[in-house]
């Protein structure tokens, strides 16, 4: 009797699990597969309407920095702002990231790209510090950049996500 109640338990536990997986991988599919989310893209466009204007007031440029949300950026990357040969200024946000936490892309990870395309349009291609130089944080600062960190801190994003009492 007692192996059969375990059986049966067993059963179910295996049935949840798989149901519980199989949701899962759709979400992870379902994200993969499609843009962001329509409040998402709202809340890159504002923000990118808000740096613009800050752009403009304290480094009086007006040029757009086009922001291109890529899933084909290294994991290991939130972002970067590219300069091409061209004289082209990009900025890429990693898709992927945007799943992690997307108030951290929008509100750290965007001011922090921006003042590196800032530093380009200045004609500023300092390595020091890896391209963080005290000018750097500066602007990044003017862009009300929450933490103008030198790197990613992996604490900040599992902290927000972890707050349940928001």
């Amino acid at each position: 009797m007692f192996i059969q109640q375990l059986r049966k338990l067993f059963l179910i536990v295996v049935i949840l699990a798989s149901i519980l997986l199989t949701y899962l991988w759709y979400e992870d599919y379902s994200f993969a597969s499609n843009p962001l989310s329509k409040n998402i893209q709202n809340k890159i466009y504002k923000k990118h309407q808000e740096l613009r204007v800050l752009t403009y007031r304290h480094f009086n440029i007006k040029r757009v920095f086009p922001i291109i949300v890529s899933d084909q950026l290294d994991s290991s990357k939130f972002g970067m702002a590219v300069y091409s040969k061209d004289r082209q200024i990009n900025i890429y946000l990693n898709k992927n990231r945007f799943k992690e936490n997307e108030n951290y892309m929008i509100d750290d990870v965007m001011p922090h790209e921006y003042a590196h395309a800032i530093m380009f349009a200045l004609g500023n291609f300092s390595n020091e510090n890896n391209g963080h130089p005290k000018v750097w944080q500066d602007i990044c600062k003017k862009l009300n950049g929450l933490r103008c960190d030198r790197f990613v801190n992996h604490k900040d994003i599992l902290i927000e996500k972890t707050n349940i009492f928001k």
